[in-house]
């Protein structure tokens, strides 16, 4: 699946270096992974990102924000959840474009007054006896996260948030660890190109067409799964228009269901593109035949999926399929070659 979450009732750390070597990160005390991201009506590919500690050595850029930041007091120590922190947080969260978790206790513990599955270690910053910046990290064998970083708006013209990251990274060097993992970019949203600035020539990538991590110098377009994606099946979807089959490049507006507590077991569809045939008839629940381009194989599978449940309310955009979440029932082929793939959808359409 695309989308997968775990809710494990402990976690060692070496469990957290393996969940984070296969492109898992942390969301409250669950873990998770996802390739996908939904922002204002499009989906995107999202990018999980490493730096090699090993290797790594501060850069010009981060002497600057530190000698900017020296005039400051900063502590590293075990998390704890204060008030001071969240009145910093939502202070912080007001300022930002992008919706945040409503408070550290939610984003670091689900919501919940429990004991924490995760190592979690957090960086402070002070000016005098005033927090002005914050960040938290969890702690593998090999390994640790960055989870989030937050500061005072007043204080933006000092890079804070490169600034804790920063500082994770180095104390987690100091620790001798191997990596650092700052969570995923998002080719096509620029909100998060500032992790590709930082520690860049010792950055790697999670590549999901072969699950390796790659060096960044590397990353190309061939890389963002939903280009591919959409590119691959908008060319079968121009042979069959040559042929009066018509047929749709679609959006799927339910990619990422399985990261619902209450259906993360059931093995819903969570392809975030496929070619749909003929039009969308609202109410029609009847099967569904839908062709999807995986990355991961190479392949185009040519798959019947049955509506499983009906949203309350509908995507108006008629560039996305919201009208049923799906569940895939059989797969009729799969192939890497284009042309026999639009052989048989002509032989099933005729």
């Amino acid at each position: 699946m695309f989308a997968q979450v775990h809710s494990p009732e402990s976690l060692t750390p070496s469990e957290l270096d393996a969940y984070l070597e296969k492109g898992w990160f942390r969301m409250g005390q669950t873990i998770f992974t996802t390739n996908f991201l939904y922002v204002r009506d499009e989906i995107f590919s999202t990018i999980w990102l490493r730096i090699l500690l090993n290797d790594y050595s501060a850069e010009s850029a981060q002497l600057k924000i530190v000698k900017k930041n020296s005039v400051f007091r900063t502590n590293i120590s075990r998390a704890t959840i204060t008030l001071e922190k969240e009145e910093l947080y939502a202070l912080y969260k007001e300022s930002v474009p992008f919706q945040a978790s409503p408070s550290l206790n939610h984003l670091l513990l689900s919501g919940k007054d429990v004991n924490s599955i995760y190592e979690t270690y957090e960086v402070t910053v002070w000016d005098g006896d005033r927090l002005i910046a914050c960040g938290y990290f969890d702690l593998g064998n090999v390994a640790s996260q960055g989870i989030v970083s937050f500061y005072h708006p007043s204080y933006k013209k000092y890079s804070l948030g490169k600034h804790l990251i920063y500082l994770k990274i180095q104390y987690s060097k100091e620790l001798g660890l191997h990596y650092f993992y700052p969570g995923y970019f998002v080719p096509g949203n620029t909100h998060f190109d500032y992790k590709l600035s930082i520690g860049r020539p010792f950055l790697e990538y999670f590549q999901l067409r072969s699950g390796h991590w790659i060096p960044m110098d590397l990353f190309s377009d061939e890389d963002i799964t939903c280009t591919v994606m959409h590119r691959k099946l908008s060319k079968v979807c121009t042979a069959l228009s040559a042929t009066n089959v018509y047929s749709q490049v679609l959006k799927y507006e339910f990619f990422d269901v399985n990261l619902r507590a209450d259906l993360r077991d059931t093995g819903l569809f969570d392809f975030p593109v496929f070619l749909f045939f003929g039009k969308v008839i609202e109410g029609d629940s009847g099967p569904v035949l839908l062709l999807v381009f995986d990355v991961r194989d190479g392949q185009y599978h040519l798959m019947i999926c049955v509506p499983s449940w009906k949203p309350i309310e509908t995507n108006p955009d008629i560039r996305f399929y919201s009208s049923y979440f799906l569940q895939p029932t059989r797969e009729i082929i799969a192939t890497s070659h284009e042309k026999e793939i639009i052989d048989i959808i002509l032989i099933l359409q005729n």
